[in-house]
Order: structure tokens, then sequence, then C-alpha cells
């Protein structure tokens, strides 16, 4: 992250180049939000554009821009940005399209970036197609349309790739406080970590949200999740699209169950960025964000004055993590003290309309569902379409609650429409939270406490040789054992004399199978509990040339599968899950990505449905969790060391037993 961005984004002189309307409505934009700096148009032949006296020539300029709006056809655009880059400018938005995101139809689109992104230089560029920037502290927009952002203080800053979503976003009605709307384009050369860590060095940016399409850079990405958490402040993420794997999802289960998004999600998971599905939740978690910041945990509390909209947001946090703890003692006295003896206590809480229209008392029973137990309390109010006069009792209740306790306080409307944004507005003035809609008010509430600290290791970056060569399950299980990797003990035979010595040398019963089959499940080539007698005939009937016979294990708590896939996207994916024959039935798996801690992996198989297996289910045994541990560890360490030429790792399944977890079939495909 070496470019200095601060120039680009809050400029002191603009220069915009080109006299079309889009060109024309950056000054107009600009004048309309106050700019105070220098607004310099450039034509060859205008005399003045939108009021302001034209330069001919970039070259006549008073002094370097320290931001230009380039607004010509893409060939100029790459003339125009080695000029400024020449002359010492701060940076430029190049807005014209047709290139490497047209490489399809036109074949020039690719080299013409490239030749870009060479005129650049050392000097920042956005883009190109895109829209550019609306800083709405300084009033500087290099933004060639229609907005809806106002001048601010402080507030979020959005970064998008794509310049529609950010058209839509800045008309928001939600009381948004934006101090930075960016659109990121191709990214030929200035990426988004890149413009979100330039960003967060303004101290008035309380927050910012990301619309990712792909990640380009993951070392960006890490220092960027590092930069805010030492800035303290939060990143959330809207993450669409997903990333081609390069490798094919026919030879294992973990290709097949992980899936492109898994390393997606592992990767925000792991620099400690919550995700959002939707547009709403993202900006409603800006908005709770940029009130109180991340929240310590997900115990909340509700009030409202029906039971509906009780039993509406307690049904609606089933699955989400969030939690409604039980009333203590302290908050019974103080709720019956405020309520009376009518109102059943409970949370979520039903507090009637005994004492509507009295903000004093209003507060006074909302003050009794805070506590140091509850990171955020809910007073569900849905404002009226027609005449509110009736319920600013409510805004002022949170206000005084807010103003007199200091707890995390917020108003939330079951739907979106009925918050009006003028409520909206002296709510968040007051440091009341509005949430417009139940569900993404929970999104975010629980988004808010998912913000964690970045793991510390760097991500094992794969390798580029195509990995084309699958290891016969032997060889596998003995690669990996070198590592560490418990394996059952196991011969490698050809016919039925081998067959025989190999009983004779190994403890029955047995687990006979054909070697070279992909799925020897599907084929009948697995034959478990054989007997030392009937070795030889079984391996006759499974047919294969080389048949692998070991030692069965026995004792078994849970079956488990580790699987690792690269993810030129993402890094390594791990994935951890229920194994054995019925895994991808059972879909029951966990991503991380490797390097993980124990105390990480330990936490992912915490979050498996078949947990309680491995914790001793019903008075059974519980599986040896450092030794499980142990064998992923071990994987981890063979993926790294051969990171450059491995393409997959698979172990389904891992036997786990009240003493051993062992490696019974295992997969490696690499260079």
């Amino acid at each position: 992250m070496s470019k200095d961005i601060s120039r680009l984004l809050r400029p002191k002189s603009i220069a915009v180049i080109g006299g079309g309307a889009w060109c024309q409505q950056v000054i107009l934009q600009s004048e309309r939000m106050g700019y105070a700096g220098d607004i310099w148009p450039v034509h060859p032949k205008a005399a003045e554009i939108a009021g302001h006296k034209t330069y001919t020539r970039l070259e006549d300029l008073p002094s370097p821009p320290d931001a230009a709006f380039v607004g010509i056809n893409r060939h100029a655009t790459v003339e125009a940005v080695q000029v400024l880059s020449e002359m010492g400018s701060g940076g430029a938005v190049c807005f014209a399209s047709g290139f490497s995101e047209a490489a399809a139809e036109d074949e020039a689109g690719g080299d013409l970036q490239s030749a870009l992104v060479e005129a650049a230089g050392s000097m920042p560029i956005l883009g190109p197609n895109c829209y550019g920037f609306i800083n709405a502290l300084d009033g500087a927009l290099l933004w060639p349309d229609q907005h809806g952002a106002v001048p601010v203080d402080r507030g979020v800053a959005i970064l998008t790739q794509s310049s529609n979503i950010s058209i839509n976003l800045t008309m928001q009605q939600r009381a948004l406080p934006i101090a930075y709307m960016v659109t990121c384009g191709n990214m030929a050369q200035t990426s988004q970590a890149e413009i979100a860590a330039a960003l967060i060095d303004d101290p008035r940016v309380t927050a910012v949200g990301l619309h990712i399409e792909g990640f380009k850079d993951i070392r960006e990405w890490e220092a960027l999740a590092a930069k805010a958490h030492e800035k303290d402040v939060p990143l959330v993420a809207l993450k669409v699209g997903a990333s081609e794997q390069a490798q094919a999802a026919t030879v294992s289960h973990t290709a097949s169950l992980a899936g492109s998004d898994a390393g997606a999600q592992a990767l925000l998971n792991r620099l400690g960025i919550p995700r959002l599905s939707t547009l709403p939740e993202l900006l409603e978690t800006l908005k709770l964000l940029h009130c109180y910041g991340p929240l310590p945990g997900g115990n909340i509390a509700s009030i409202s004055c029906s039971g509906g909209e009780a039993s509406l947001i307690a049904d609606m946090a089933i699955g989400t993590g969030l939690n409604f703890p039980d009333l203590t003692k302290d908050k019974e006295s103080r709720l019956r003290e405020a309520l009376g003896p009518m109102v059943a206590l409970n949370n979520p809480l039903d507090y009637h309309t005994y004492i509507w229209r009295d903000e004093d008392a209003m507060a006074k029973a909302w003050s009794g569902m805070i506590g140091e137990d509850i990171d955020l309390t809910f007073s569900i109010v849905d404002y009226p379409t027609t005449d509110q006069t009736d319920w600013a009792c409510a805004s002022q209740a949170a206000l005084k609650v807010r103003a007199d306790t200091g707890a995390r306080f917020a108003v939330a409307a079951t739907l979106p429409e009925l918050l009006p944004e003028n409520v909206a507005r002296t709510l968040m003035e007051g440091g009341v939270v509005p949430f417009m809609g139940l569900r993404e008010a929970l999104a975010a509430t629980r988004a808010a406490g998912q913000i964690t600290a970045p793991a510390p290791d760097p991500i094992c970056l794969p390798g580029e040789a195509e990995a084309t060569h699958t290891l016969t399950e032997a060889e596998a299980k003995k690669t990996l054992a070198a590592y560490g990797v418990p394996i059952p003990q196991n011969r490698s035979v050809r016919g039925e004399e081998e067959a025989r010595t190999a009983a004779r040398e190994l403890e029955a019963p047995f687990a006979v199978k054909g070697v070279g089959l992909a799925h020897k499940s599907e084929q009948a080539a697995v034959r478990l509990g054989v007997q030392a007698a009937d070795v030889a005939d079984v391996a006759a009937e499974i047919g294969t040339d080389d048949i692998l016979i070991e030692e069965m294990i026995t004792g078994t708590v849970a079956e488990l599968l580790i699987g690792v896939v690269r993810d030129p996207a993402h890094g390594f994916v791990l994935t951890l899950g229920a194994g054995g024959v019925l895994t991808e039935i059972l879909r029951d798996t966990t991503s991380l990505l490797i390097p993980s801690t124990p105390d990480c992996i330990r936490a992912a198989l915490g979050e498996l449905k078949i947990a309680p297996l491995l914790a001793g289910y019903r008075g059974q045994p519980a599986a040896d969790m450092n030794e499980i541990i142990a064998a992923i560890q071990a994987v981890q360490a063979y993926v790294t060391q051969n990171a450059d030429a491995l393409g997959e790792v698979e172990i389904n399944p891992l036997l786990c037993t009240p003493t051993r977890a062992v490696a019974v079939d295992a997969l490696i495909r690499k260079a």
C-alpha cells in the first residue's frame, strides 16, 4: 500500500478534462456541495464550462491538480493520464469504459488497460470504468451524475465495485451519514483495499462498508484489516459473486462441498470482517457502527407495547446467534417500579400502553431493560405514515434513556417505511440507533458483535502449477504419516500369495480396498471386518491389480472429513466436517484458511452438527480432541511445506476414538 491516495480523495484543486454533460455535472455537483477549492476545466475549444474559465491544455493549468476527472474517450484517457502523472498530479478518476471489462468484445481492451497503468506510473488512478468519488466531508466530488449525498462532519465510508450500486446507496433515506462514497471500477492500478486503507486515515471516518466482487491481492487485504484494527475503524462487507477454483470438483468430496464461496467466507472470517447479505443490512450495520462501534457480544433486550412485536423479534432472532438474557433481579425491580403489577416481566418485554405519552415514565421503564449484561437494547416503535404527533413521546423517551444512562439504545421499526427519515435523523443526533426493519436490525446487531482482530499469521498462498497427479491411497497415507498424521498398519499387495502374507503379518479384522478408484465405496471396492482366512478371496473379488490391506480401527466415536483445496483467490481452504460415506448428504462442514491455530480449529469443530458426538453424546465416550487437532495440524504442515505444487488433500474419514484419531482413507493431488 505504497501509493498516497489521500491527496486524490481530499483535493484542494480539481481539474475536469472534457466538455461533455458528464464533465459539466462534476463541476455543478461540486458547487452544490459547497466545494471551496479550485475547479479547472480543460478543453481545447470551449471558452468556459459550467461558468468556469477553461484551459486549453493540461500544461496550462496554474499548478498540478490534486485530483482530475478524466471524462474523455479511452485512447485520449491514456494520453491525459500520462501528462497528469508527469506533471506531478495527485491522482485521477478514469471515467471511460472499454478497457479490460470489455476484453471479451474487444481484444484491445486488456492492452489498453495495461497502457493506462503504465502511463499513470506512481500516480493513483481510480478505474477505469468508474464514477469516481464523493467526499461529503470537504464537499469534493469527482462524480458525473446525480447523487443523494449531503454535507456531513463525520460519517461512514462506502466502497463499491459497481458505480450503479454507489449511486443507489447515496440515495438512502435511512439517516446514515455517508462521509465518502468511492467506486473502484476495474481497479487497474489502485485496489479496493488500498482505497479503504487511505480512507481510514481520515479521523472523521467512523466505519467502512465494502461491496466486494472479488479479492485481488490477499496481502493487501491482510494489511488493511490490521490497519483498521489498529485504528479502531470497523470494516463490514457485502461479498457477492464467486471465485473460480482451479481444480476438478469430481475427484473428492471436499471440492464439491467447499464450493468457491467457502474461501471468501473463510477469508472474511480470518480478517475479522463480518459479512452481510443485502444492501439494507449493510446500511443498517454501518448506522450501528457509526453510533457505537463494534458490540462486545450478542446479548440483546427488546421492549415493545405489543405482545405481537415481542414474539416477532423473539422468533426472528432464532438462528442469528443473538440471545435474550433472562431479567436480573435488579431489572425486575426497576421494571416493576415503573410499570406496576399488571405487566408480566420478560425479555422480550411487552410493556403494554399504560404509560404511553408519559415520556419520563416511558424512559424509566425502558431504562429498566439496559445493563452490563446487555449489549444493545431495542425499543420497537412503528411510526404511522399519517399523523406522527402522538409518537413524539417515544422518540423523546429513547433520547432520554441514552442521555441519562449512556447505554447503547436503538429504536427499531418492524417495517422500514414506518420510521420516517426526519425522526431517524433526530434519533441519530442524540446517539440512538434508528433501525429500519427488524430483520435488518438483527443482522446489523449480529455483525457488529462479530468484528474481531484479524489473524496474525499470513495466509499460505498457493502456487500456480497445475495439479494433475493423484497419489494412490497408500502413497497419500505414507506421505501424510511422514508429517505426523496417524494411519493404520497396512500393506499394499498384488496377488493372493501377497494378500495371505499380509494377513499373517497384520492383526485382524481387516479393511480390504481396491487401489486406483476415485470413489471406492460406490464400486464395492471397500470390504470391512474381513478375517485373515478370507483376505485372499475378498481381494480377488474386488479385482483391482493392487489391493490395500489394513488393520481395522475399533471404538470409533465419530468420523471426520479433513479436506484442503487450493483456491487461487483466497489461499488454501481447510474444510472440516462430518466424514464417511454420508459426507455429501449430511453436508455438515465449516471452512478455515491455512494456517489456522489450534484454538480456531477447536472452535470450528465445535460449530459442526456432529460436535455432540465428539464431546460424548448420551453417555458415550468423547473423542480425543487433542489427537484430532494434532492430525489437522499435521495436514496443515504438509500443505505449507508443499504449497507450490499442491492442489488438494483429503482425509475421509478420520476415525476418532477416545484415544486416537486415525486417517483410514486419504487423497493427495499435486503437480
